[in-house]
């Protein structure tokens, strides 16, 4: 009994040292239609977890009707919460880069207008070196200038709920947006073997 009893609090022990260990951080980015952005972060190992929203604008609390709209500043963007020990935002980044069309400045791929535009809302400073470096090592590798923006900061709204997990909740309305909207094909013409695509 002593040694289950042992055994016991020797693995609630190693458990909370585990949850200690992560080391948890947020990224945002702006990389066209939020449902498919939220849909490619989720597969990636070391993601926790990715909220649909708006950033960068100045209207507080914005709707989806007001961010496409235009006129409000905001772009659709996730926010990315990261295990910082097991994939870190050097690599985060460049997969984001090479899941986008980043030569295109008035939007993604079917989606049109700023608020569809890719940009990286860095949280720190350092965060902002970082995606600066990653997009000058990988721009000459492309055909075009990588027009993405590197914005510090930002307040992040969350998007209603019905956009969160879209492409789960509605898998065949996702399936065919994506494909119809050519996301998959334009970044694979761009990055070739090296695109992030589903």
């Amino acid at each position: 009994m002593r040694l289950k009893t042992l055994a016991l609090a020797a693995l609630t022990l190693g458990s909370a040292h585990a949850a200690q260990a992560e080391d948890l951080q947020r990224a945002v980015f702006a990389g066209g239609c939020f449902w498919c952005v939220e849909s490619d972060f989720d597969a990636v190992e070391g993601v926790v977890s990715t909220i649909s929203g708006y950033a960068g604008g100045t209207v507080e609390n914005p709707t989806y009707r007001q961010v496409v709209a235009g006129g409000t500043g905001h772009r659709e963007v996730v926010e990315v919460t990261y295990d910082a020990d097991i994939i870190g935002f050097t690599e985060l980044v460049d997969k984001f880069y090479r899941s986008v069309d980043v030569t295109d400045p008035d939007g993604q791929f079917c989606d049109r207008g700023f608020s569809y535009s890719t940009a990286v809302y860095a949280q720190t400073s350092e965060q902002l070196e970082i995606a600066a470096e990653v997009r000058d090592r990988l721009e000459p590798t492309i055909d075009g200038d990588i027009v993405t923006e590197l914005v510090d900061g930002g307040t992040f709204y969350p998007a209603e709920e019905y956009h969160q997990n879209y492409y789960q909740k509605n898998p065949l309305r996702y399936r065919f947006y994506r494909s119809r909207c050519g996301r998959d094909n334009q970044v694979e013409r761009i990055w070739g073997d090296r695109a992030l695509t589903h």
